[in-house]
């Protein structure tokens, strides 16, 4: 099986993942920058994972999870994945 990234990512997954990030962020009202400090991950890292640029492991949906104030599944759910 082939390797996903966001060239490859057919399914659309990570942009939808993106999207889902930053609407919640953005309905808690929280600036890229306090969410990627909240969650322990590089703003710029941040913003490539908003915009679907970035296949996220596991352990960062986790740390991003958490610093919503969600688990992991409400994202996915959000994601329609």
């Amino acid at each position: 099986m082939a390797r996903i990234s966001a060239e490859s990512d057919t399914y659309g997954a990570l942009p939808r993942l993106g999207a889902a990030v930053r609407a919640r962020r953005k309905a808690m009202v929280l600036s890229q920058e306090a969410m990627a400090d909240a969650a322990g991950i590089d703003r710029s890292h941040m913003g490539k994972i908003e915009r679907g640029e970035r296949n996220v492991t596991l352990l960062n949906v986790m740390r991003i999870a958490a610093a919503l104030g969600c688990k992991p599944s409400d994202l996915l759910l959000d994601a329609d994945l």
